[in-house]
């Protein structure tokens, strides 16, 4: 658990990103902003696989950042089949960085799930694109939903965490498979596990640990 969620609210395109901070008990060693699943299905920031992977941040020093996309809770704009919620965190993490600038060029990690792993990885192709140096230390993709919302080729890091459920029944894991495949990155499946990992979290926290623990140790 972390020693104190804050909300606060950052500028999109759209408005008002609203966003919540859980804090590490000790002095942070960098961040991590996580991505929720769908809004007009119900995703938020507060989805249990959303909070898992928060905590498995938290619980590695790292403050984890969980913004809620356009139109959910507190956040302004409508649903823009992740175009503009990609331009709202490209924008929250230039003002992350300038809020606290001890965060700069520290180690982060970016993860989003469902249709949150579409932003997550068009996001880590944006900043690529332009030549940002201080890219994640870590790409994790969760019951991944990028091949739904990709306009245009994505590319994403070979050592990328890709983690499926074997009966998800969102999005089938032959689906991911095709999606990685021509970009040789390997996927975790978790056996009996369904989209949302219902009764399987605390493997999914383990292979976030596990992630971490390689990527900034």
């Amino acid at each position: 658990m972390s020693a104190r969620t804050e909300i606060q609210g950052f500028a999109g395109q759209a408005g008002r990103i609203d966003c919540a901070i859980d804090w590490p008990a000790d002095t942070p060693r960098g961040w991590a902003l996580v991505l929720h699943p769908h809004p007009l299905q119900g995703g938020a920031r507060d989805n249990k696989v959303v909070t898992t992977i928060s905590r498995a941040c938290v619980q590695h020093g790292l403050v984890a950042v969980r913004p809620n996309f356009r139109g959910v809770g507190a956040s302004e704009g409508e649903f823009d089949r992740a175009r503009g919620e990609t331009q709202d965190m490209l924008a929250l993490v230039e003002q992350i960085r300038a809020q606290y600038p001890e965060w700069a060029n520290a180690a982060w990690a970016l993860a989003g799930f469902s249709f949150g792993t579409a932003v997550a990885a068009r996001t880590y192709a944006g900043l690529a694109d332009a030549g940002d140096t201080a890219l994640p230390s870590a790409l994790m993709l969760m019951g991944a939903a990028v091949q739904r919302f990709q306009d245009s080729e994505v590319a994403v890091p070979a050592d990328t965490l890709m983690v499926h459920g074997e009966q998800d029944e969102v999005v089938p894991l032959s689906e991911t498979l095709d999606w990685a495949r021509p970009r040789d990155v390997p996927v975790v499946v978790v056996p009996g596990a369904s989209h949302f990992f219902h009764g399987k979290l605390l493997v999914l926290r383990a292979l976030v640990q596990a992630r971490l623990k390689v990527a900034l140790d």
